[in-house]
């Protein structure tokens, strides 16, 4: 193949990975603006290098043609979470969207290999649109979580290392790594829900407090000094507490105060409107 025709035949994955990545990322701001609690921690792509291609195609014997038909994790997206329960979630999602068709699924995580490595993949078609039209491009989706993306990260290492030819004193150690993740994601399951209702309390206090200072911010412009200063320093005391029903009921007095402020002009601008004409 042509060494100038890499570039193009590898811009409609890149593509497909900038639109997955940018997909998952706005599904997760949404489940934290909703105040709910999102299956996925982190999500990230990559299209494979022209080396790490060649040395798969060379590896399984692959004509160099046949590259686009054979391989089919040419693009890859990696979604962290932190419970293994979360996979399904995020399975089910993926499954249920119209923009990604399933084509292959295989399940690590229950079936895991003899190396010890866990993961559940999915390989998925994805529209993209070019200049030459549409292309459906293979995606392989890989779930993982945080535990076994670290194992999974560190035998990867290795392999690249030995050349794919580990010593078996340092397989004996993966594996007992692998054993020692098996049992603290079990351990984090264990305790999924007060662990979830934690993080929750606090997407809470935080989306709380950004809507508090919005609301002091706005009360800059009509407020005298005197009254900014007050409101500040009632909302450290509040804050000090970290009393959730503490701080709506503050948030709530301040829109009492904005509203006050609305009316007062409403009144003014009734009386003498010249006053608000722009010069």
């Amino acid at each position: 193949m042509d060494i100038l025709l890499w570039n193009k035949i590898l811009t409609p994955y890149e593509i497909a990975v900038r639109e997955i990545v940018y997909k998952f990322d706005r599904l997760k701001s949404e489940y934290q603006m909703n105040g709910e609690y999102c299956p996925i921690e982190q999500v990230s792509g990559r299209v494979k290098s022209i080396s790490s291609i060649l040395d798969k195609l060379h590896r399984k014997e692959i004509p160099i043609d046949k590259m686009e038909k054979k391989l089919e994790d040419i693009a890859g997206i990696r979604i962290i979470c932190q419970f293994v329960e979360d996979i399904d979630q995020i399975v089910e999602m993926i499954q249920n969207r119209s923009d990604m068709k399933v084509k292959t699924i295989k399940d690590y995580v229950k079936y895991q290999k003899s190396s010890g490595y866990r993961s559940f993949h999915i390989i998925i078609t994805y529209k993209v649109e070019t200049l030459d039209g549409v292309q459906k491009i293979p995606v392989e989706i890989q779930i993982r979580t945080m535990g076994m993306d670290f194992w999974a990260t560190i035998e990867h290492s290795l392999q690249y290392k030995y050349k794919r030819d580990i010593p078996e004193h340092v397989k004996d150690r993966l594996t007992r790594a692998a054993e020692a993740v098996c049992a603290l994601d079990s351990e984090m399951s264990a305790v999924r829900s007060e662990i979830m209702d934690a993080q929750l309390s606090s997407q809470l206090l935080h989306h709380q407090v950004a809507e508090i200072l919005m609301a002091i911010e706005n009360l800059y412009t009509v407020a005298s000094k005197r009254e900014i200063q007050k409101i500040q320093d009632e909302f450290y005391r509040v804050y000090e507490k970290k009393d959730m029903n503490a701080l709506r009921k503050f948030h709530r007095q301040l829109d009492m105060i904005s509203e006050g402020y609305r009316t007062q002009k409403m009144t003014d601008f009734g009386k003498d409107p010249r006053k608000y004409e722009v010069e």
